[in-house]
């Protein structure tokens, strides 16, 4: 009985899910928010490295780097790498002081 079970698993997946994987028929779904696609062409490299390179200097204290992660974001959305939203909403509210440098 065992057996049977253990070698019924893998064929009852096969058919669950297709073949490799999945139904190619059906359309994509698009990503949730707060979920973007890759920089593939490296549109805003310059950003990002600027970005990590003040991680890395500050020790990992991102406050000190979020007029950084502010520029990214202007890049990313500049780039239509995800959808333009107002900052505030991405929690950048209190960066009025940082925007200057």
């Amino acid at each position: 009985m065992l057996l049977s079970k253990a070698l019924q698993a893998p064929i009852d997946f096969l058919v669950a899910g297709g073949s490799f994987g999945g139904n190619r028929g059906l359309r994509p779904i698009p990503p949730e928010k707060g979920i973007f696609p890759l920089d593939h062409f490296h549109e805003c490299d310059s950003e990002k490295k600027e970005y990590v390179g003040c991680l890395k200097v500050s020790a990992h204290k991102s406050e000190q780097c979020r007029h950084l992660s502010k520029k990214y974001l202007h890049c990313r959305m500049a780039k239509n790498l995800m959808a333009k939203q107002d900052m505030t909403e991405l929690g950048f509210s209190q960066l009025k002081e940082l925007d200057s440098t």
